[in-house]
């Protein structure tokens, strides 16, 4: 017993004397980090990981739903695509065709209006409400210095940086893109409570808008550009200029760093369904026009699908690029394999939402969507 009473003193000793020392050398979002994901029994951000954190929704207006193709669910997954699905943890696979829902399959317990975390994808849409405030003339242009907004970056290298460079992954950031490492500037940002205090620490350390290199932190910028030049949370610019004229059917939420300070987690992490992330396909595919309405400047759109840097094919400003036989493709991308997937000469869209991506990675699952969302077209 004494025994006992030994172990439990030096342990509860040395529990706190760990939690003091994450506190007082500024590593107290580890705890936050621990109880959110290794608590709820993952190793990394999760679909559902919205419902242990700070949301503000983005608001709906009057709802415009997806027109049913006449030929909806009239062919079943393929062999290999329903494999792949269940192998790697498929929640929503979408096939819209002519602007038509053609087929749709949830799995698990969701359905079409379940939410799941966006990651990534997040970042298009950001890069879209930048074009907004260019067409509103809230930014000057790609062009526009950063230190314009945040002064912060007015000196040195961080001088020569422009909101097209965070827009199109240029910002020569200091910035450790690793999601699985607890000490990253990445983690820190997603478990964080004050994420603006965070950005501003950051220093620009190769010279902008030279090269490609994906960061988080790039978007994470252009946030608080976007904040400084509309004087609106970003959820509520992405509500009044794109969710609500766009006819999203549902409600969406965006996670904060903390109900205290009120910053989106701007380059990941909304939450909303398959039929509402496809609209942001659509958007670029036609042009930024929906509909009748021209909600982002065409040329704004253009440039967005293709690559700013000739070393860098792959990515554009806010989107990712490829193609498949022949065929331009451009797509949204986020963590554990969220894609909306978008071949314009097919007038085609792929939605697909799931708990991992496959090992081979991005380029694999493409191949795979696409080629199996083809065949069923054909059959």
């Amino acid at each position: 017993m004494a025994f006992l009473k030994s172990f439990f003193k030096w342990f509860f000793i040395i529990l706190v004397l760990f939690i003091g020392g994450l506190y007082l050398f500024n590593y107290d979002y580890l705890l936050k980090a621990a109880i959110n994901t290794y608590g709820t029994g993952h190793t990394t951000a999760y679909l559902d990981d919205y419902t242990m954190s700070d949301n503000r929704v983005i608001s709906g207006g009057t709802p415009q739903p997806w027109p049913v193709h006449s030929g909806y669910n009239s062919a079943a997954a393929t062999p290999t695509l329903e494999d792949h699905n269940s192998k790697w943890g498929t929640v929503a696979f979408l096939i819209i065709k002519n602007d038509s829902v053609w087929f749709e399959k949830y799995y698990e317990d969701y359905d079409r209006t379940t939410r799941s975390n966006s990651f990534s994808m997040a970042k298009t849409l950001v890069s879209a409400m930048l074009g907004k405030a260019i067409m509103e003339g809230k930014i000057e242009s790609l062009e526009q210095p950063v230190g314009d907004f945040l002064p912060e970056f007015s000196e040195g290298l961080a001088a020569q940086l422009t909101v097209g460079d965070l827009s199109s992954m240029s910002s020569g950031l200091n910035w450790d893109e690793s999601y699985y490492s607890p000490f990253s500037i990445t983690t820190r940002a997603y478990f964080d409570d004050d994420l603006r205090k965070v950005m501003l620490k950051l220093r620009i350390v190769e010279k902008p808008g030279q090269s490609f290199k994906y960061l988080s932190g790039n978007t994470q910028l252009l946030a608080m550009v976007l904040e400084k030049a509309t004087g609106m949370h970003l959820s509520d610019y992405l509500s009044e200029k794109f969710w609500k004229p766009m006819g999203a059917v549902s409600d969406a939420l965006w996670q904060l760093d903390s109900e205290e300070y009120g910053m989106e987690k701007a380059y990941c992490c909304i939450a909303s369904n398959a039929r509402d992330f496809a609209r942001f396909g659509k958007l670029y595919k036609d042009g930024g026009k929906w509909n009748s309405q021209q909600l982002l400047d065409p040329d704004f759109a253009a440039r967005s699908v293709r690559p700013r840097f000739a070393d860098a094919p792959m990515y554009g400003y806010g989107l990712w690029l490829s193609s498949y036989e022949g065929k331009e493709v451009f797509y949204l991308q986020g963590h554990l394999g969220q894609y909306v997937i978008v071949i314009p000469e097919d007038d085609l869209i792929i939605v697909r939402l799931g708990h991992q991506k496959s090992a081979q990675g991005a380029t694999s699952d493409l191949e795979t969507y696409i080629r199996e969302s083809l065949i069923m077209l054909k059959s």
